[in-house]
């Protein structure tokens, strides 16, 4: 495997891992579906999705080559980097309108 297709992986995984706690509705996206899954359940699928393209970007780097040394400047930029992509699947989730149904009149 080339460099440039692991970029690409990580990159997709990336995209795929942000926004499956936003398309999802069910509790750690295996557990039993829920009507209406609570935030903090989406938040922690969200760091535990982080942490796993972490590692399968660690796990890429080491199968190319020797695995550079990172400091927290690096997290932190990949932490926000994965709250980006996450944007596309919380507006779905949260900010799109909804059409309501229609209120029969009681009177």
């Amino acid at each position: 495997m080339t460099q440039n297709i692991a970029v690409w992986l990580v990159l997709v995984a990336a995209l795929l891992g942000a926004n499956l706690p936003f398309l999802s509705q069910r509790v750690l996206l295996v557990g039993p579906r829920q009507q209406d899954k609570a935030f903090g359940w989406r938040l922690l699928e969200l760091v535990l999705l982080w942490l796993a393209v972490l590692g399968a970007g660690f796990g890429l780097e080491s199968q190319l080559g020797q695995r550079s040394p990172q400091g927290w400047e690096f997290f932190a930029a990949m932490g926000c980097l994965f709250l980006t992509l996450a944007v596309p699947g919380f507006i779905w989730r949260y900010l799109r309108r909804r059409r309501v149904a229609e209120v029969p009149d009681a009177g």
